[in-house]
């Protein structure tokens, strides 16, 4: 288990992280995720050894991780960090870069996991390719696979696909995390993105203000967010009050309605004046105004600037987002 006791952490006397206190089990996978500079990447330092903790400690098991006042080379050997600084060996090829961190004990064994591993981020094709001449994308995609090549207890992953097209990520994404739960890995990711944690993570960490303000399954705070700052965090999101969209509703509590829970009614409900409309692919994302309001909602088609219409949302939405705050 990894335990992360109640640490605070501060660059130059400004705080960045307060009070964290987190027990993640053996084999499951936490997403960490908030806006830029709430501290994520720092979490990761912290619990890796990249940095002195300064109040708490972090225990992986019964031993405690230390930074470098303790370290001379700081980090564990039963645990890797991917940062977004890949660190690879530029002047050697790709499967170079993979094998050295794998036994010669047996060179046939060890040919075949470097292949397996290159399979896995599908850069068998580049195998003999000097790592200078790939791409950033490929060269993350290859660090990946390094730290995979020494079989760690627990992986922490910094935005592990931040370089990567969108053709090559979603499959590079099925694949990790599918190879990670198959070999007990203990994942911990920082990510921005939730396609990187919603289908893949058994909990989610949020972070603001320095502090974490929510710990849940991705499911739980993507139905029931607690506030908008969690709801934006997986999509676009409104503030709404319930009593506008429902008439006979008696209260004025509003609820998080995400963009595409928006439907287009013929006589009542929140009544928006359409701003614009962006082509998403298969749908269109239409900006309008309430009362001086943003409100984004999803339709087929785009709508002319100017056209008044309302929008309403089902009675399941009110009950599952009422009883979720």
């Amino acid at each position: 288990m990894l335990h992360v006791d109640h640490v605070s952490f501060a660059y130059d006397d400004v705080p960045v992280l307060e009070d964290i206190n987190l027990k993640i089990k053996q084999g499951e996978h936490v997403a960490i995720i908030g806006e830029s500079g709430c501290g994520k990447s720092t979490l990761l330092k912290l619990i890796y050894g990249l940095l002195n903790i300064q109040v708490g400690e972090v225990y992986w098991g019964e031993k405690q991780v230390l930074g470098p006042l303790y370290n001379l080379v700081p980090g564990e050997s039963y645990m890797k960090y991917l940062s977004q600084d890949f660190d690879l060996m530029p002047y050697t090829t790709v499967a170079e870069n993979v094998s050295k961190y794998l036994s010669s004990f047996d060179p046939q064994e060890k040919e075949e996991r470097t292949f397996e591993l290159l399979e896995m981020i599908e850069m068998n094709d580049f195998a003999k390719t000097k790592v200078k001449f790939l791409s950033g994308g490929q060269q993350q995609r290859v660090a990946l696979a390094r730290v995979l090549a020494q079989a760690p207890d627990i992986l922490l992953l910094d935005e592990p696909f931040s370089h990567i097209d969108n053709f090559r990520k979603n499959a590079l994404r099925r694949n990790l995390f599918k190879y990670l739960r198959k070999k007990g890995v203990t994942v911990l990711t920082a990510t921005h993105d939730h396609n990187d944690m919603l289908p893949f993570a058994d909990r989610v960490i949020v972070l603001r203000d320095k502090r974490i303000i929510a710990k849940d399954s991705p499911k739980n705070l993507y139905q029931r967010p607690q506030d908008i700052y969690i709801a934006s965090l997986f999509g676009e999101a409104n503030k709404i009050p319930i009593n506008i969209v429902k008439s006979y509703a008696d209260t004025k509590r509003r609820i998080i309605v995400y963009a595409h829970e928006f439907r287009i009614s013929g006589k009542s409900g929140l009544e928006v004046s359409v701003t614009g409309s962006f082509h998403m692919g298969g749908y269109y994302l239409i900006e309008g105004i309430y009362e001086g309001q943003n409100i984004y909602f999803h339709h087929n088609k785009a709508i002319e600037e100017g056209k008044e219409l309302f929008l309403n949302i089902s009675i399941e939405l009110i009950n599952k987002r009422m009883s979720g705050v």
